[in-house]
């Protein structure tokens, strides 16, 4: 992952939200989420290259969001980008939410949430 320096970009909030986008692929990898839209093959311009890039956004938005980030301040290509991917939602109805749903696994990870339903039972003889 490679993210310009922070003196590239026109705001803060425009670095962050570029970098919590990086950070969301790189929880795809085989040895974190092990994410298929990260892991297959796929060419610029897919369905599976565009549902990986629509859940590194929605990624970044959901971390943006726990950072405090005001995303009003930000570039307005993040809205033009994920125009890009319209046509993937277009054919695919469920796409959203199964990306939303990728997305926050890929923030909980980064943020070190673990899901009530992901925790380990609590072993009552050992309290």
């Amino acid at each position: 992952m490679t993210v310009p320096e922070a003196g590239n970009f026109h705001t803060p909030e425009d670095f962050y939200t570029t970098l919590f986008h990086e950070l969301a692929h790189s929880t795809g990898h085989a040895k974190r989420l092990d994410r298929v839209t990260l892991t297959e093959k796929a060419s610029f311009g897919s369905e599976t290259y565009a549902k990986e890039e629509l859940v590194a956004e929605l990624g970044a938005a959901f971390l943006s969001n726990a950072a405090g980030l005001d995303l009003a301040r930000t570039e307005p290509s993040t809205a033009g980008y994920l125009a890009n991917w319209l046509q993937a939602l277009r054919n695919d109805k469920r796409l959203i939410i199964s990306a939303a749903s990728q997305a926050q696994k890929a923030a909980n990870h980064i943020l070190g949430i673990v899901p009530s339903y992901e925790a380990e039972p609590v072993n009552e003889a050992s309290e």
